[in-house]
């Protein structure tokens, strides 16, 4: 069988010539040690990449370690995985815009799904007994599915727990506000060694936002944002092969990114609507989850220009955006990322609703130079025409933020898992 990770290797032969701390790849009772990641994943694919990149950069570090990544999307299947990592897919959930969860394939309660869902990440917790236990933005789980989970590592104080957020929540009062409904500061106060925030303060300062107390800003640590260039490391023949079958034409690429499509609709019909220079071609990639009508219309569209391609779906679409010369994209985190890490000249809509995250984070950016913002109540083709029109030089986002998240993570795991003190020991 083909190796789909030829850079694990080469990547462990570079590090090999730095002396390792000692015992970095010493093994825990005899086994390798684990490291368990769940992301809930009820909107959208970001939760799900974010945590895939961090498994497979674990994967490919010199730490000896088994990783279960535990999730509610099975997109993640369709990516090679690194020897040492595998996949546990959960029932899924689904949030629609208003933010209200619900079965996303069964015809079943919310109560149901949710009890079936946490008694699954329970037993399966309780057989991998993982040393770290790392869980993605929210502190609880989905609907709390997580407080029996929680509980028993607690008991058993043999797993670090760590929380890790995206760099931002959304507006302070909001956050405040149903932080405090769900007890979240308190969860991480009685259940978490460490948060660790995926960006940088200069951009957003967490602690200073959302004001929260002494004992929870205790445990908080940036490790910056992650360098998505990563992901190229990453590529099987298969991602590759997909991605030149596109034959794409030798001029420019405008490239419209939709995140995983299920409100992204208007943002890309008004691409296709809006008028490319002579010198662009426009791509539109969909995302798995656009509504099969939206993406129809965008298709029958497509096909009477001969300057606009729509694709629905890529298993890993970075080689895309790195041709790309431009992008127009809704500002997800790992979206955002990948704009900054690849250092494209870019456009983000951002989402509004139910959250304002991906607005606050586009204005802090904007800020900085680093990308230009559109309110979504100011979406037209013309405005996006015009856009593509000016004359914009590549942003220099080196300069300004810090983009070292993915090598700082294996170093904090490294840490926890050599200091001979990487059994929990949460707060009473």
């Amino acid at each position: 069988m083909k190796n789909l990770f030829p850079h694990c290797r080469e990547i462990t032969r570079t590090s090999a010539s730095v002396e390792p701390p000692e015992a970095s790849n010493s093994f825990n009772n005899g086994r390798k040690w684990r490291i368990a990641l769940y992301s809930h994943d009820t909107m959208g694919l970001g939760h799900k990449r974010r945590n895939f990149l961090i498994a497979q950069t674990l994967g490919c570090s010199t730490l000896e370690t088994d990783i279960l990544l535990i999730s509610g999307i099975k997109d993640a299947g369709n990516i090679p995985t690194p020897p040492g990592v595998d996949c546990l897919t959960l029932p899924a959930l689904h949030k629609n815009i208003d933010g209200e969860y619900q079965a996303r394939r069964w015809d079943l309660s919310l109560q149901e799904i949710i009890t079936l869902r946490s008694q699954v990440i329970l037993t399966t917790i309780k057989a991998f007994k993982p040393d770290i236990f790392i869980v993605d933005n929210v502190p609880r789980g989905a609907v709390n599915e997580l407080d029996p989970t929680l509980n028993y590592l607690q008991s058993q104080k043999q797993t670090h727990c760590i929380l890790g957020l995206r760099d931002v929540l959304d507006e302070p009062k909001s956050v405040r506000r149903d932080w405090k409904r769900k007890a979240n500061e308190k969860a991480i106060q009685t259940y978490y060694d460490a948060v660790w925030v995926y960006g940088d303060p200069k951009v957003y300062d967490l602690v200073e936002e959302y004001q929260f107390k002494p004992k929870t800003v205790s445990k908080f640590r940036y490790t910056g944002y992650l360098d998505q260039r990563s992901r190229l490391k990453f590529m099987d023949i298969e991602s590759i092969q997909a991605f030149k079958s596109l034959n794409l034409p030798s001029k420019k690429l405008v490239l419209c990114l939709v995140g995983g499509g299920q409100d992204g609709a208007r943002l890309a019909q008004t691409f296709a609507h809006a008028e490319l220079p002579p010198e662009m071609n426009g791509i539109i990639l969909t995302g798995p989850f656009m509504p099969r009508e939206a993406r129809q219309k965008l298709q029958n569209y497509a096909a009477q220009r001969d300057n606009l391609q729509v694709l629905e779906y890529l298993a890993e679409p970075t080689l895309l955006l790195n041709r790309a010369e431009r992008v127009i994209a809704m500002g997800g985190y790992n979206t955002t990322c990948e704009l900054l890490s690849f250092a494209k000249r870019s456009l983000i809509v951002p989402r509004i609703k139910p959250r304002k995250e991906q607005l606050i984070r586009a204005e802090r950016l904007q800020a900085l130079g680093l990308i230009d913002v559109l309110h979504p109540d100011h979406l037209t083709p013309q405005a996006i025409t015009n856009w593509l029109k000016q004359d914009i030089k590549p942003p220099q986002v080196r300069n300004h933020i810090d983009l070292n998240g993915l090598t700082r993570i294996p170093q904090f795991i490294e840490e926890i898992l050599t200091s001979g003190h990487h059994s929990s020991q949460q707060a009473s």
